[in-house]
């Protein structure tokens, strides 16, 4: 079965005072002290053509000693001599911008390696067999590979999973949840072909997301489950893939309560869940998250045009304030919350939320020409681009979450999703076939040619950046879902 690595995180516990039998004083605060692993790296010369900023520690530093900063500190120190370009382990070879080139046939050797067999002890993943076919083939899509090939395979190790009852489980026999439905779907969508669109029980699907829906505006991730940000924004996204009917199925308990359609109260909820902070959080009332912030964006946009649609029911520039703090220096990568570290992953999860707000405050779309931006560039793809050429590639295939951690196919998906996110400029037409869904099937992209770090032949294919699958793959599983209308019984 295809299957992600697995690796265990170290959790450091602080150590327990040592007891005194004296009263002890009040405790003064401690002093940041550099460590001389980083002094050492401090003192090497980083290579040519690297700015100042992504070569050494931050200016302002908080003097206070915590558990958090003390993280940071030790991420900061494994960081510094990969986007020095000094670390041992990188094997370049470097450009004049002193960054490593992208080892591609490495990372798709290692793809192709995460669709085939796995031992009895990856059994713990066995509901995450639909993600494990996505990430895999888009990251091979992403590097120009041809995902078509896997379809008879895909089907085969999809076919079990779909439950008559609608939806897809993360493995053989078991329930229906709506993250492994979409990941399914989008693997689906991505081979193509009318013998995977077919497969696809379209009517127990709508009923399924009827059952799921709540009187509040939400989704339920299944039944009886939690609700949350992602039930909303993977409901959206089978919905319009599949064109299913927007009108909630007779025997939903939202209907009788008063809903008539599966998007009724959607926005509102997605509004409720923006924090004090800025971000968006899973359910209203909890923490922000990077990606949490990705899905109701997403999903706003699914429901309608992003100029529109995100400052009606979001704080426009209190998000941009928020995911503008993800980014750090000198790593370049992002966080997917406050104090947390940076984490490959968030190439995506936030960087994914750029050309979506791009989109938002370019305004409304003019014909088939690519907009004038209003504004610039709303976060460093320069730096970006550095942490994941030079801190997010391991050396022995596949993309990892930062140095000293393992790659598995989820990093290496959604890093490349995030490289390809900065090297492509995302916007939206006017031109789209599609009226009940014009917000998700009028985006086009084009390569971004000036003020690159990176190599042209370290340049990936874009995806739908709604979606996370390539362009074509949604047009055509909508196109034919259009013709295959499902009757509303």
């Amino acid at each position: 079965m295809p299957i992600v690595s697995s690796h265990r995180r170290k959790v450091r516990f602080p150590k327990p005072p040592t007891p005194i039998a004296t009263e002890k004083p009040k405790p003064k605060p401690k002093r940041r002290q550099i460590s001389s692993g980083m002094a050492s790296q401090e003192s090497q010369e980083p290579r040519p053509g690297i700015p100042a900023v992504f070569t050494q520690p931050p200016l302002i530093r908080d003097p206070l000693v915590t558990e958090t900063i003390d993280l940071q500190d030790a991420t900061l120190e494994k960081c510094l001599p990969f986007l020095k370009g000094v670390h041992d382990k990188q094997s370049g070879p470097f450009n004049a911008y002193g960054v490593p080139t992208l080892n591609r046939d490495d990372h798709v050797a290692y793809l192709y390696d995460a669709l085939e067999d796995y031992p009895s002890g990856f059994a713990m993943m066995d509901a995450s067999r639909p993600w494990m076919v996505y990430w895999s083939l888009t990251g091979l899509f992403l590097m120009g590979e041809d995902p078509i090939q896997f379809r008879e395979r895909v089907l085969a190790t999809l076919r079990p999973m779909q439950n008559s009852t609608g939806g897809f489980g993360g493995g053989h026999g078991q329930l229906s949840h709506i993250a492994g439905s979409y990941a399914a779907v989008l693997a689906l969508a991505t081979v193509g072909g009318e013998d995977a669109f077919s497969m696809i029980d379209r009517h127990a699907m709508w009923q399924w997301l009827g059952r799921l829906k709540q009187v509040d505006g939400g989704f339920r991730v299944c039944e009886d489950g939690e609700e949350d940000v992602r039930g909303a924004y993977c409901v959206m996204a089978i919905l319009t893939l599949l064109d299913l009917p927007v009108a909630l199925p007779p025997t939903s308990k939202a209907r009788k309560a008063g809903l008539e359609n599966l998007t009724d109260g959607l926005a509102e909820y997605l509004s409720r869940c923006q924090t004090f902070e800025g971000g968006i959080s899973g359910s209203p009332g909890v923490e922000a998250h990077g990606a949490y912030a990705y899905c109701a964006l997403a999903c706003l946009s699914l429901l309608g045009s992003p100029e529109e649609i995100i400052p009606r029911y979001m704080n426009v520039p209190l998000l941009v304030s928020w995911l503008s703090a993800r980014q750090y220096a000198p790593e370049g990568g992002f966080s997917g919350r406050t104090n947390k570290l940076v984490d490959g992953c968030y190439s995506h999860w936030v960087g994914g939320c750029w050309p979506i707000l791009q989109s938002a405050l370019d305004g409304k779309p003019r014909g088939s020409d690519i907009p004038i931006e209003t504004v610039g560039s709303l976060f460093s793809r320069e730096g970006l681009t550095r942490y994941i050429l030079g801190c997010c590639q391991s050396p022995f295939g596949g993309l990892r979450d930062k140095p000293g951690k393992n790659p598995d196919s989820y990093h290496t998906c959604y890093v490349l999703a995030g490289l390809s996110a900065l090297q492509h400029y995302h916007y939206r037409t006017d031109t789209s076939s599609n009226k009940k869904f014009a917000g998700a099937f009028s985006w086009k992209s084009t390569p971004i040619r000036d003020g690159n770090v990176y190599e042209r032949k370290d340049r990936l294919e874009p995806i739908h950046p709604l979606y996370g699958i390539p362009y074509p793959a949604a047009d055509v599983m909508r196109l034919w879902c259009e013709a295959q209308p499902v009757m509303l019984v």
